[in-house]
């Protein structure tokens, strides 16, 4: 097997069940953002591999993971206990659909998010060349509690204080983020805001057409399947890394 140990950087905890961490990259790893690739630890017999989106942009010196403690998880009840200077297996080659060139050209890019799939958005938010390619980006990231938020809302927050940041974007970068349990500023599921026409009252924008607005997805199985019904609805066309569409989503995550 093809696997190369890295060195954990840090670990930062962000409610019980939700924790990211940062490790060292190779200098041979290329990858574009959006992707993800394999990683995990020893096992008894053979490692525990699992795909994880790299939260980092491309430009990055370390890769950022963010992940769900799933109980009796095989990899996530192990991982959930690293610290720094452990070591974490992370495979040579990455993938993925929510890049940016699985996209036909447009004016604004939605990215639509449940749970810890916001990941791959946090690296597309901070790569440059998003910027470059649309007009707005519009990121969205709906979990049942205010406090899984808070993650996703640290990485916007980086984007908007940071120097170098806040030139290239330049008051492109929209976030909304809605909970489902609890009660919040912008309560419900993200689907139904689209429906009801209140995120776009919430947020004072036209409707997404096909024509100027392109859109990845990255949730549950469920999110996913509503989303791409509404999007189809619309009359948007679902893209791949061989075939540029107005739409995409990534079905690695997802039973």
């Amino acid at each position: 097997m093809n696997n190369n140990f890295q060195k954990v950087l840090s670990v930062s905890k962000w409610t019980e069940n939700l924790f990211s961490f940062k490790i060292t990259r190779p200098k041979d790893f290329k990858f574009k953002s959006g992707e993800f690739v394999m990683i995990g630890l020893p096992g008894e017999t053979k490692p525990i591999l699992r795909a994880y989106s790299i939260c980092s942009p491309n430009w990055s010196d370390e890769l950022e993971f963010y992940s769900i403690i799933v109980e009796n998880g095989p990899l996530t009840s192990k991982l959930k206990n690293i610290k720094k200077n452990d070591k974490i297996i992370l495979m040579t080659k990455s993938t993925g659909t929510l890049i940016l060139d699985a996209l036909l050209p447009g004016k604004r890019l939605f990215l639509f998010s449940t749970g810890t799939g916001f990941a791959p958005f946090a690296s597309l938010i901070r790569d440059p060349e998003s910027y470059e390619k649309y007009e707005n980006i519009i990121v969205t990231h709906t979990c049942r509690n205010i406090n899984e938020l808070n993650y996703s809302r640290s990485i916007v927050n980086e984007c908007n204080s940071n120097e170098m940041f806040q030139e290239i974007i330049d008051g492109k970068l929209t976030f909304y983020q809605t909970t489902t349990r609890e009660k919040s500023d912008f309560f419900g599921r993200i689907t139904d805001r689209l429906i009801d026409h209140s995120f776009y009252e919430d947020l004072k924008i036209m409707p997404i057409n096909p024509d100027q607005d392109r859109v990845m997805i990255c949730g549950s199985l469920e999110f996913n399947n509503d989303l791409k019904k509404i999007l189809i609805e619309y009359k948007f066309n679902e893209g791949a890394t061989n075939k540029p569409g107005e739409f995409v989503l990534e079905k690695a995550f997802v039973g």
